[in-house]
């Protein structure tokens, strides 16, 4: 094979692999573009914009956690109060 013809089938290779990856970018582009456009349209209706709705999903995230946490702290006292309990009722029982 000639160098020229070799030089060529490289080139070709190389242009088939770059329109390849190409379509992928295009394929991922498609559907990132309907996803957000989805997301648009349920913000839509809503009667929020973008902004809005992100900061509610930012305070729910922080809402769930100062939640998780108070459950948490009233877990805590609740042992404490069965073990307080407890050490009433013997000590009822020892009278």
């Amino acid at each position: 094979m000639h160098p020229e013809n070799q030089s060529l089938a490289i080139l070709k290779k190389l242009v088939a692999n770059l329109g390849d990856e190409l379509a992928g970018y295009r394929k991922r582009a498609i559907t990132a573009e309907a996803k957000l456009k989805s997301i648009e349209e349920n913000v839509e209706g809503s009667g929020m914009n973008v902004d809005q709705t992100l900061e509610l999903q930012r305070e729910n995230v922080e809402l769930k956690a100062r939640l998780d946490d108070a459950t948490q702290r009233t877990n805590v006292l609740l042992s404490k109060i069965r073990f307080l309990r407890q050490q009433s009722e013997r000590e009822e029982e020892v009278k």
